[in-house]
């Protein structure tokens, strides 16, 4: 049985194949009523345009490249998940690059990945550095999303690290907490997502008059990869060194659900010996116990952000880069005590 052709589409809907081929097309001149009518004869017989068709005829692929360091990492994996509803949305369909925080693998992605097998690429860098993403000539759009800093060219979507990191640690400040370690940033070559919330967190301890104990960051031996076993080791280490500290901000989900295990093999309650802070409000988040307070990116409006600058870039928008910071939120749970009245 033969496909679906236009000439089907245009006789169920009583028009010519010119215009089922201008609707198909997105062209703006065809009127609301008319696209109406061609689209429920779409809808109604099925017919789904051929890609290397459209591609031939409209110069797109209708694919955008969504790439970040790892996919195992539930952050990661809700955000390209929310990407994918959101790109689904406009028409397009979303492939997924991991780079495993390799520079090679960053450089190769936006050399290798030309306007012929995407329109568009979404970006967290970990390791490419912003004199190069600024040097780089491609042909594809290109936003990028995270902490890293983005030349002035090109479009850059996060959160505001500093000031996230500040309030949740301004929190467990107004929640009685005075000897407040940081835990999970790297030991050597701090990556920017380390250094910017581990200035939150140093500022917010300067506003309260507490001081910054060196003896209170629990650095990892390396960066880390984003498993809990790589995470509660070194926390335990530190816990049976005598690590004096009532409270962990630590620099990720997962980096959190590490301390919540080392504290409990130890016997430690939590929150009433040791309160515990997470980042990202990944799913498991509500399911460990107890249920780790986090810091919730709003990735809701983080990608649609970032895929409207995309689309607007994929349309022919060439002006300068559009830095956009969007929202968060402190999400309470058991892990930490609440504030005292009147303390936020």
């Amino acid at each position: 049985m033969r496909g679906l052709r236009l000439q089907d589409v245009a006789d169920k809907a009583g028009v010519s194949v010119s215009t089922v081929s201008n609707v198909v097309r997105d062209r703006p001149h065809v009127s609301a009523k008319m696209r109406h009518k061609v689209q429920t004869a779409i809808d109604e017989l099925g017919y789904r345009p051929n890609r290397v068709a459209r591609q031939l005829a409209t110069g797109r692929t209708g694919f955008i490249a969504l790439a970040f360091m790892q996919i195992t990492n539930p952050y990661f994996a809700e955000l390209g998940q929310m990407m994918s509803r959101v790109a689904e949305r406009a028409g397009y369909r979303v492939l997924f690059e991991e780079t495993g925080a390799s520079l090679e693998a960053e450089r190769e992605l936006l050399t290798d990945l030309d306007s012929s097998l995407v329109d568009g690429i979404l970006l967290q860098p970990s390791a490419i550095s912003q004199r190069e993403l600024a040097r780089t000539r491609t042909d594809v759009p290109l936003v990028l999303l995270g902490e890293a800093s983005a030349p002035l060219t090109l479009d850059h979507v996060m959160i505001d690290n500093v000031a996230a990191a500040r309030e949740i640690t301004a929190d467990l400040i107004a929640a009685g907490c005075r000897r407040i370690a940081f835990v999970g940033h790297e030991e050597t070559a701090l990556s920017e997502t380390s250094r910017q919330r581990l200035l939150g967190y140093q500022e917010a301890l300067q506003a309260a008059g507490l001081g910054v104990d060196p003896a209170r960051l629990v650095a990892f031996d390396a960066a880390p990869v984003g498993t809990v076993p790589s995470a509660h080791l070194p926390i335990g280490r530190a816990l049976d060194r005598g690590l004096d500290a009532d409270a962990l901000v630590c620099r990720d989900d997962l980096v959190a659900f590490g301390a919540i295990r080392a504290a409990q093999e130890r016997g430690l309650r939590i929150p009433a010996d040791l309160a515990i802070t997470g980042w990202d409000n990944t799913w498991a988040s509500a399911l460990a116990f107890p249920g780790l307070t986090t810091v919730s990116p709003n990735l809701a409006t983080l990608t649609s952000t970032a895929f409207g600058l995309l689309a607007e870039r994929i349309d022919g928008y060439a002006g300068a880069g559009r830095h956009v910071v969007t929202s968060h939120s402190i999400v309470r749970r058991e892990s930490s005590p609440p504030p005292a009245a009147g303390g936020e």
